[in-house]
């Protein structure tokens, strides 16, 4: 499947599983390929090629599975069983062999990595603010590329309460809201 088919597919998909379970707002579905898939695949364009990407709370697979279908080896972090068995769902209809679905929390994942893992970074969609982000892997050290809102500026000065780090903001190509890039996370004294 190339991989236009593979956007096709995983579009119906979306739209297919959503009658059943809340994946995407609904009003979101007739846009999908901006409004999702457009705004996932911008992380392309400044994330490195020999990285591993761990997707936090990566719900219908944003941006963890659009990054797959592009190459990237991803593992897509879910802890609701309904969206991981979606996610699962298209790592097989897909035929993704380097997606990897971890059904569970983000803490358990990140407490279960290696001490300071150098080729993981984290990616994130809609998922928390960046404070909670950073309090669960700051002490991994990795670099984060994380999809945010047009608050982000509010978000930063709250993280920088608890967290001192490096960041570069990126206006989004696709909305009101940013890409962050963060790295050289430490706590605070």
């Amino acid at each position: 499947m190339k991989t236009k088919e593979k956007f096709d597919h995983y579009a119906a998909a979306l739209a297919d599983w959503s009658t059943r379970m809340n994946l995407v707002a609904p009003s979101t579905l007739a846009d999908i390929e901006t409004r999702h898939f457009a705004d996932s695949a911008q992380l392309a364009d400044i994330l490195p090629r020999d990285v591993r990407i761990a997707d936090l709370g990566s719900g219908a697979g944003f941006p963890g599975v659009v990054l797959a279908i592009l190459g990237w080896n991803v593992t897509c972090i879910e802890s609701i069983g309904k969206k991981a068995a979606f996610l699962t769902a298209m790592k097989t209809e897909l035929d993704l062999p380097n997606l990897t679905i971890y059904h569970g929390r983000v803490e358990d994942y990140v407490r279960a990595l290696p001490p300071r893992p150098t080729d993981l970074v984290f990616t994130a969609r809609a998922f928390a603010p960046l404070i909670k982000i950073l309090d669960y892997v700051a002490v991994t050290n990795c670099r984060l590329f994380l999809l945010k809102g047009r608050e982000i500026e509010s978000e930063i000065q709250t993280a920088q309460t608890r967290y001192a780090f490096d960041y570069h903001l990126t206006p989004s190509k696709t909305g009101d809201g940013f890409v962050i890039q963060i790295e050289n996370c430490h706590k605070r004294h």
